[in-house]
């Protein structure tokens, strides 16, 4: 399990959302035989849960994969948003694609193909809502650039804070982790500190920030 909570809690959680009314499980069981980390469950839904509130009518996704949270946020909008997403993995822009054209959502959702870093640096228009889940060890530097182009009434929802527990307890790092640990701390400190922000770390799936300006 993910570290961040209790098993019994995250088989609990999951076990509320219906298989039968999951119209996305097909990309969840490719995603899980073919070993693309993707959203977990309850964080897929907690993410629906935001986007259906707030209606966002330009979404930045930093991460694409298989193109799963691209289409999710896509679907629970209700605003048929203009989706921009990044990805460097050529094999996931392939997959992306081809889930995109799937779901009928070529036109509506843009990949921009490259480190997300320097394309986040060369992206000058305003989003509602960013959903940051590339590049965990990168968090704190992708935050300039977040902020730079996020509305002022935007949210920015990051995944992964919590990395398997490692963020929030020394014993649970590993030693090749600890670079992403440190880096991924670094992000906590300067959204949870800031005074022009309001962040909330939520202990679900692999832990996730929601952050938004005052």
């Amino acid at each position: 399990m993910s570290g961040v909570t209790h098993d019994y809690m995250e088989d609990y959680i999951r076990n509320l959302i219906p298989e039968a009314y999951d119209k996305y499980k097909e990309l969840e069981d490719f995603a899980k035989e073919n070993k693309v980390p993707i959203a977990q469950k309850e964080t897929a839904k907690f993410l629906e849960f935001i986007v259906s509130m707030k209606k966002p009518l330009k979404i930045l996704e930093l991460g694409t994969a298989i193109g799963y949270s691209a289409i999710l946020m896509y679907e629970a909008s209700g605003t048929k948003p203009s989706i921009t997403t990044i990805e460097r993995d050529k094999n996931m822009i392939k997959y992306a694609r081809e889930n995109f054209k799937r779901y009928n959502l070529t036109e509506k959702i843009d990949i921009k193909e490259g480190d997300c870093l320097e394309v986040l640096e060369n992206l000058i228009e305003s989003y509602d809502l960013i959903f940051m889940d590339a590049g965990k060890g990168h968090y704190n530097h992708f935050l300039p650039h977040c902020l730079r182009l996020l509305k002022d009434d935007g949210i920015i929802v990051a995944d992964n804070v919590l990395f398997r527990g490692m963020v929030a307890c020394d014993e649970l790092v590993k030693r090749r982790k600890i670079t992403i640990v440190k880096r991924m701390r670094e992000y906590l400190e300067l959204v949870s500190k800031d005074e022009n922000l309001i962040t909330s770390v939520i202990p679900m799936g692999d832990g996730i920030a929601v952050t938004k300006r005052r």
